[in-house]
Protein backbone atom coordinates (compact mmCIF):
# COMPACT_ATOMS: atom_id res chain seq x y z
CA UNK A 1 0.00 0.00 0.00
CA UNK A 2 1.50 3.30 -1.09
CA UNK A 3 1.12 6.20 1.34
CA UNK A 4 0.53 9.39 -0.62
CA UNK A 5 -0.37 11.71 2.24
CA UNK A 6 0.58 11.45 5.91
CA UNK A 7 -1.78 14.06 7.32
CA UNK A 8 -5.51 14.21 6.55
CA UNK A 9 -6.69 16.77 9.14
CA UNK A 10 -9.54 14.35 9.87
CA UNK A 11 -8.43 13.87 13.45
CA UNK A 12 -7.83 17.49 14.35
CA UNK A 13 -10.95 17.60 16.52
CA UNK A 14 -10.23 14.43 18.50
CA UNK A 15 -12.05 11.94 16.28
CA UNK A 16 -10.69 9.19 14.04
CA UNK A 17 -12.08 6.59 11.67
CA UNK A 18 -12.29 2.88 12.38
CA UNK A 19 -12.09 0.16 9.76
CA UNK A 20 -15.44 0.58 8.01
CA UNK A 21 -15.49 4.36 8.37
CA UNK A 22 -17.22 4.84 11.74
CA UNK A 23 -15.96 7.94 13.56
CA UNK A 24 -14.98 7.57 17.23
CA UNK A 25 -13.22 9.60 19.89
CA UNK A 26 -9.48 9.22 20.07
CA UNK A 27 -10.03 8.74 23.82
CA UNK A 28 -12.19 5.62 23.34
CA UNK A 29 -11.29 2.24 24.82
CA UNK A 30 -10.95 0.86 21.30
CA UNK A 31 -8.30 3.44 20.42
CA UNK A 32 -6.55 2.87 23.74
CA UNK A 33 -6.43 -0.87 23.00
CA UNK A 34 -5.01 -0.75 19.50
CA UNK A 35 -2.83 2.26 20.33
CA UNK A 36 -1.22 0.27 23.13
CA UNK A 37 -0.68 -2.67 20.78
CA UNK A 38 0.99 -0.22 18.37
CA UNK A 39 3.17 1.03 21.23
CA UNK A 40 4.12 -2.59 21.97
CA UNK A 41 5.11 -3.09 18.33
CA UNK A 42 7.37 -0.03 18.53
CA UNK A 43 9.07 -1.37 21.65
CA UNK A 44 9.48 -4.71 19.90
CA UNK A 45 11.08 -2.88 16.98
CA UNK A 46 13.66 -1.45 19.37
CA UNK A 47 14.26 -4.92 20.80
CA UNK A 48 14.66 -6.39 17.30
CA UNK A 49 17.20 -3.66 16.46
CA UNK A 50 19.21 -4.63 19.55
CA UNK A 51 19.28 -8.35 18.71
CA UNK A 52 21.70 -10.04 16.34
CA UNK A 53 20.24 -11.49 13.17
CA UNK A 54 18.82 -14.92 13.89
CA UNK A 55 15.91 -16.79 15.39
CA UNK A 56 15.03 -14.37 18.20
CA UNK A 57 15.04 -11.35 15.90
CA UNK A 58 13.05 -13.25 13.27
CA UNK A 59 10.45 -14.21 15.88
CA UNK A 60 10.14 -10.62 17.11
CA UNK A 61 9.58 -9.37 13.55
CA UNK A 62 6.99 -12.12 13.02
CA UNK A 63 5.21 -10.97 16.18
CA UNK A 64 5.24 -7.36 14.94
CA UNK A 65 3.54 -8.53 11.74
CA UNK A 66 0.91 -10.40 13.76
CA UNK A 67 0.32 -7.32 15.89
CA UNK A 68 -0.77 -5.50 12.72
CA UNK A 69 -3.48 -8.14 12.39
CA UNK A 70 -4.40 -7.59 16.05
CA UNK A 71 -4.63 -3.81 15.49
CA UNK A 72 -6.86 -4.32 12.44
CA UNK A 73 -9.08 -6.58 14.52
CA UNK A 74 -9.30 -4.06 17.35
CA UNK A 75 -9.88 -1.17 14.93
CA UNK A 76 -12.97 -2.94 13.56
CA UNK A 77 -16.32 -2.55 15.29
CA UNK A 78 -17.47 -6.10 14.57
CA UNK A 79 -21.07 -5.19 15.37
CA UNK A 80 -21.07 -2.84 12.36
CA UNK A 81 -18.31 -4.06 10.03
CA UNK A 82 -17.25 -7.60 9.12
CA UNK A 83 -13.61 -8.42 9.82
CA UNK A 84 -11.23 -8.25 6.87
CA UNK A 85 -9.02 -11.32 6.38
CA UNK A 86 -6.09 -9.19 7.58
CA UNK A 87 -7.82 -8.85 10.97
CA UNK A 88 -7.36 -12.56 11.71
CA UNK A 89 -4.19 -14.08 13.08
CA UNK A 90 -2.62 -16.70 10.83
CA UNK A 91 -3.63 -20.24 11.75
CA UNK A 92 -1.42 -21.74 14.46
CA UNK A 93 0.13 -18.47 15.64
CA UNK A 94 -0.85 -18.93 19.30
CA UNK A 95 0.52 -22.47 19.26
CA UNK A 96 3.77 -21.21 17.70
CA UNK A 97 4.25 -18.75 20.58
CA UNK A 98 3.54 -21.56 23.06
CA UNK A 99 6.16 -23.77 21.37
CA UNK A 100 8.68 -20.93 21.58
CA UNK A 101 7.96 -20.51 25.31
CA UNK A 102 8.37 -24.26 25.88
CA UNK A 103 11.61 -24.38 23.86
CA UNK A 104 13.11 -21.46 25.79
CA UNK A 105 12.06 -22.94 29.13
CA UNK A 106 13.86 -26.14 28.13
CA UNK A 107 17.12 -24.19 27.77
CA UNK A 108 16.95 -22.35 31.08
CA UNK A 109 18.11 -23.57 34.48
CA UNK A 110 15.44 -23.92 37.14
CA UNK A 111 15.23 -20.72 39.21
CA UNK A 112 13.06 -19.81 42.12
CA UNK A 113 11.76 -16.38 43.03
CA UNK A 114 10.48 -13.26 41.34
CA UNK A 115 12.81 -11.78 38.75
CA UNK A 116 13.61 -8.07 38.80
CA UNK A 117 13.52 -6.66 35.26
CA UNK A 118 16.99 -5.90 33.98
CA UNK A 119 20.20 -7.63 33.10
CA UNK A 120 21.45 -6.95 29.60
CA UNK A 121 20.04 -4.04 27.63
CA UNK A 122 18.26 -6.53 25.38
CA UNK A 123 16.71 -8.41 28.32
CA UNK A 124 15.68 -5.16 29.98
CA UNK A 125 13.99 -4.10 26.72
CA UNK A 126 12.22 -7.48 26.54
CA UNK A 127 10.87 -6.76 30.03
CA UNK A 128 9.65 -3.33 28.88
CA UNK A 129 7.90 -5.10 25.99
CA UNK A 130 6.38 -7.59 28.45
CA UNK A 131 4.91 -4.85 30.63
CA UNK A 132 3.53 -2.91 27.67
CA UNK A 133 2.06 -6.20 26.44
CA UNK A 134 0.34 -6.71 29.80
CA UNK A 135 -1.09 -3.19 29.59
CA UNK A 136 -2.31 -3.91 26.05
CA UNK A 137 -3.99 -7.04 27.39
CA UNK A 138 -5.76 -5.04 30.10
CA UNK A 139 -6.97 -2.55 27.48
CA UNK A 140 -8.23 -5.38 25.27
CA UNK A 141 -10.08 -6.98 28.18
CA UNK A 142 -11.69 -3.62 29.03
CA UNK A 143 -12.76 -3.20 25.40
CA UNK A 144 -14.15 -6.75 25.32
CA UNK A 145 -16.48 -5.83 28.20
CA UNK A 146 -18.29 -3.33 25.97
CA UNK A 147 -17.65 -4.54 22.41
CA UNK A 148 -16.98 -7.71 20.44
CA UNK A 149 -13.31 -8.70 20.45
CA UNK A 150 -12.15 -11.90 18.79
CA UNK A 151 -11.11 -14.40 21.49
CA UNK A 152 -7.86 -15.27 19.71
CA UNK A 153 -6.72 -11.65 20.10
CA UNK A 154 -6.86 -11.88 23.90
CA UNK A 155 -5.26 -15.33 23.85
CA UNK A 156 -2.43 -14.23 21.58
CA UNK A 157 -1.57 -11.15 23.63
CA UNK A 158 -1.70 -13.19 26.85
CA UNK A 159 0.72 -15.80 25.43
CA UNK A 160 2.90 -13.05 24.03
CA UNK A 161 3.62 -11.59 27.47
CA UNK A 162 4.70 -15.06 28.64
CA UNK A 163 7.01 -15.34 25.63
CA UNK A 164 8.56 -11.94 26.34
CA UNK A 165 9.20 -12.94 29.97
CA UNK A 166 11.05 -16.12 29.03
CA UNK A 167 12.85 -14.35 26.17
CA UNK A 168 14.25 -11.84 28.69
CA UNK A 169 15.42 -14.74 30.85
CA UNK A 170 17.01 -16.41 27.81
CA UNK A 171 18.80 -13.24 26.72
CA UNK A 172 20.34 -12.88 30.16
CA UNK A 173 21.25 -16.57 30.32
CA UNK A 174 22.92 -16.60 26.89
CA UNK A 175 24.89 -13.46 27.82
CA UNK A 176 26.00 -15.06 31.10
CA UNK A 177 24.26 -12.31 33.05
CA UNK A 178 22.79 -13.36 36.39
CA UNK A 179 19.23 -12.29 37.02
CA UNK A 180 18.44 -10.33 40.10
CA UNK A 181 15.89 -12.07 42.29
CA UNK A 182 13.51 -9.98 44.40
CA UNK A 183 14.39 -9.79 48.05
CA UNK A 184 12.09 -8.11 50.55
CA UNK A 185 14.56 -5.42 51.69
CA UNK A 186 11.87 -2.75 52.20
CA UNK A 187 10.73 -3.96 55.61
Amino acid sequence: MKITKVYTRGGDKGQTSLVGGQRVSKASRRLEAYGTVDELSSHLGLLAAMLPEGDDQTMIIRIQNCLFNVCTNLATDQDQTPLYPSAHLPEGEIELVEKEVDAIMGLLPERQGFVLPGGTKEAAQAHVCRTVCRRAERCIVALSEEATVSPEVQQYVNRLSDYLFVLAKKLNFVAGKSEKIWQNVCR
